[in-house]
């Protein structure tokens, strides 16, 4: 069993930043895929970044430019830097992982961006 747990949600004004951290319960050398994915009311889940051991690292079209995914292997940690937030970036993030093709969700992060 893995267990993934998000932090770093909070308020924020529009234009400024956050990072997000997920820790993860095993060594993140063992996991194969790792994401950043968000849902904001009303709206389906959507994947915001991706670190794939096959294909690297992938943004959405929106993020591009403002948010940074990154990895530390000694804290087993999955970060999310967010820059240049915007109102539209409001959502509950969520960290995902995969291990030997299971999937594993933590609870989520709230993120509020006023304008």
């Amino acid at each position: 069993q893995v267990q993934v747990v998000e932090s770093g949600g909070g308020l924020v004004q529009a234009g400024g930043s956050l990072r997000l951290s997920c820790v993860v319960s095993v060594s993140i050398f063992s996991i194969n895929y790792m994401g950043w994915y968000r849902q904001a009311p009303g709206k389906q889940r959507e994947l915001v970044a991706r670190i794939a051991r096959d294909v690297g690292t992938n943004y959405a079209e929106s993020v591009k430019g403002r948010f940074t995914i990154s990895r530390d292997y000694t804290k087993n940690t999955v970060y999310l830097q967010m820059n240049s937030l915007t109102p539209n970036d409001t959502a509950m993030y969520y960290c995902y992982v995969e291990r030997g093709g299971v999937p594993y969700w933590g609870q989520g992060t709230q993120v509020t961006v006023s304008s």
